[in-house]
């Protein structure tokens, strides 16, 4: 899949795309869907150095999902002409460009199901340590990839400002609970996966099929409220508190730029179990340094909480979508899903606060002499997240932002 788009001495007529760290280079060309400014109509863009090419009106394609259906093929020659477009400059073609600054980003796509996968085998062991300190991993962690159904319809762009939720709280294991405002709000650094073309029902797609519907990537935080989590989750798992927001990057960076940076998926240690015959061929990793930045309401600037990298993950991709559709389930265009918590071995390689201060147990300090346990209101979290490789060109996959809002008062309050 690598090809002409992907070398690193490429450039643009788009200066800024050239820049050294630019994160939307020629070789990267990620998807958005945006409205001009007082414009409703959606139109599908590329991102650009720090522009946005029009094309909706380059190319007469109106939205992503129709570049998502396409097979493989033609998602690569469309890929190739956009790149031909922005390195080899025609008069007029400067009228297609907007700055991203003066555009409306939007959600991606319209999102039908979203299911978020638990794929870090770090993540699993750190979280069922604070729990489980004798017996962190279930037993069918190491066997399939875990994972629930989410809520597509609280999943929001980059920059919307996130509520603290409300919920039940017990204070004891046995209750009884109490409705109040979560006091242990998180955030989950993560992946997620825009799917492609699609499948039928009760037609599972074999492994080695399974990155061909594997469209692209974007950033994704999956805001958690660790104490409703606690009292909700069994038996069914996960339920309000995590359905009440998702945050997503805007820009899908797809596989075709991700190309470079596939690489292989690290080998499992002799005494766990090999997969079962529908996910024995994981496919391939992918290389992609993420970030968690946090920012107090007292902070003028970010600092760095956290790093980790995509590959080391436990399942791939590909083998979230094999097991995904293994049952027959079928999968639309445009379906979304989570990677689980990104983290690491280390502490500064871990993607949640559960996780980096063990529970509360162990505050993160700031640089303004403030401590988190959990997030606070005013609190701004910030992922980041690139790909490098020796030889191929540094793209980016932008920021997702998110700001924590007050809880709403509860109606008992105000009678």
């Amino acid at each position: 899949m690598i090809d002409r788009t992907h070398e690193s001495g490429l450039k643009s007529w788009v200066e800024s795309a050239n820049a050294p760290g630019a994160e939307f280079p020629i070789q990267n060309l990620p998807y958005a869907s945006f409205r001009r400014t007082g414009d409703e109509q959606v139109r599908l863009g590329v991102a650009i150095g720090d522009q946005v090419l029009d094309i909706t009106e380059a190319f007469g394609i109106g939205s992503i999902e129709t570049v998502m259906a396409m097979p493989r093929e033609r998602r690569v020659q469309l890929r190739q002409r956009i790149s031909d477009l922005l390195a080899r400059y025609t008069p007029g073609s400067e009228t297609f460009l907007i700055p991203i600054s003066g555009v409306e980003l939007l959600l991606p796509c319209r999102i039908g199901d979203y299911t978020d996968f638990y794929a870090s085998i770090d993540h699993a062991t750190n979280v069922g340590r604070i729990f489980r300190p004798d017996n962190p991993l279930f037993p069918n962690y190491k066997w399939m990839p875990i994972a629930y159904h989410g809520r597509s319809s609280s999943i929001v762009v980059s920059g919307t400002q996130v509520r603290r939720p409300c919920g039940q709280i017990v204070e004891t294991a046995g209750g009884p609970p109490v409705y109040r405002p979560s006091g242990a709000l998180d955030y989950e650094l993560e992946v997620g996966a825009f799917l492609g073309p699609g499948s039928a029902m009760a037609e599972p797609i074999p492994i080695a099929e399974a990155e061909e519907h594997l469209f692209g990537v974007c950033l994704l935080n999956d805001w958690s409220a660790r104490d409703i989590q606690t009292w909700e989750y069994q038996p069914l798992g996960p339920f309000l508190a995590k359905n009440f927001a998702t945050s997503i990057s805007p820009w899908v960076v797809t596989r075709e730029a991700l190309a470079p940076f596939r690489c292989a998926v690290p080998q499992r240690p002799a005494e766990d179990p090999q997969p079962l015959p529908h996910l024995r061929t994981p496919g391939g990793a992918y290389r992609i340094t993420l970030e968690v930045w946090l920012r107090s309401a007292n902070m003028s600037e970010p600092v760095l909480v956290s790093q980790s990298d995509f590959s080391t993950m436990y399942w791939t991709l590909g083998q979230m979508i094999s097991h995904h559709t293994s049952n027959g389930c079928p999968i639309r265009t445009g379906d979304l899903i989570g990677s689980g918590t990104v983290s690491g071995p280390g502490k500064h390689n871990r993607g949640c606060l559960l996780e980096i201060t063990s529970r509360g147990r162990e505050p993160l300090e700031l640089p303004t002499g403030e401590t988190r346990r959990f997030l606070e209101d005013g609190d701004e979290v910030i992922l980041r997240g690139w790909c490098e490789q020796p030889g191929f060109r540094r793209i980016g996959f932008g920021e997702c932002r998110g700001a924590i809002l007050p809880a709403l008062r509860l109606e008992s309050e105000t009678l």
